[in-house]
């Protein structure tokens, strides 16, 4: 049997600079190396939740072979010659589409949509064979917290099936207040702020799970919130993962500062 998978949320950098020995992600590079160390077994699959794609209601790729999709600008030419040839598995988007109608959505499936950079730059650092499958489930472009969080509750059962979730996205997401040549950022006090408050309320064990919750989905009232998220689609991915988790505390695996500003990953266990 399959070993029950974690749930995570991972800063995923700035568009493929991972992947570019770009200096201010040298530290992110490094982690997201390592990142196979965090867990007790490899993966049966991977289901990322990406902080680049939205749809009106949850959308499941299900393509047998998914393409890339260079969805970033103003980078070297190589930044669009990456490659990452991980299977999809329609089987298990079909399945977690089943999930999601059961708890009252109405997801939708598409064998066309290819992997976005919140999926594969990650993914060809933790896992560069490529051989592991790999699915992603979009955002609601609602950007409603409370239903992000439904949604992680209806796929949670997939850890068991020993599907690693995968939220890909960043705690700090305003693109003037990153710092493009590595030094402090203006925005880095504001960061720090709204960083701890997603620390105490992801790893304190003094909340329980329906306050974990709770906090999360009133995440505006965090300090600095709208300045850290002017627009919350790099944030809800962790919302997901949140509700995958049933509530849960989880530990802090990634802390560090990136671009100028103050970035987390989180891993419930």
């Amino acid at each position: 049997m399959a070993l029950k998978q974690p749930a995570v949320f991972v800063a995923h950098g700035g568009g493929p600079s991972p992947l570019l020995s770009d200096p201010s992600h040298q530290g992110l590079t490094s982690w997201l190396q390592h990142f196979p160390s965090l867990l007790k077994s490899d993966p049966k699959a991977i289901m990322v939740i990406s902080a680049h794609w939205e749809e009106r209601q949850p959308t499941l790729t299900s393509g047998a072979a998914p393409p890339l999709i260079y969805d970033y600008y103003g980078f070297p030419p190589e930044a669009y010659k990456i490659t990452y040839p991980a299977p999809g598995y329609p089987e298990l988007a079909e399945y977690a589409a089943d999930l999601l109608r059961k708890a009252g959505f109405h997801p939708a499936l598409t064998d066309t949509r290819g992997f976005d950079h919140g999926t594969f730059v990650p993914l060809k650092l933790a896992f560069p064979a490529a051989t592991i499958p790999v699915l992603q489930l979009s955002l609601l472009a609602s950007m409603d917290a409370k239903e992000h969080i439904r949604m992680g509750q209806a796929v949670g059962p997939l850890r068991d099936e020993g599907v690693l979730l995968f939220g890909s996205g960043l705690s700090y997401h305003s693109m003037p207040g990153f710092s493009r040549n590595g030094g402090i950022s203006h925005a880095s006090a504001a960061s720090k702020e709204f960083d701890g408050f997603l620390q105490d309320v992801v790893a304190n064990p003094e909340f329980s799970p329906d306050q974990r919750l709770q906090l999360l989905e009133d995440w505006e009232k965090g300090p600095s919130a709208r300045e850290c998220q002017p627009r919350e689609d790099h944030l809800l991915p962790l919302h997901v993962i949140a509700g995958a988790a049933g509530g849960e505390a989880g530990r802090i695996t990634y802390d560090e500062e990136l671009m100028g500003v103050k970035v987390s990953s989180f891993q419930f266990d």
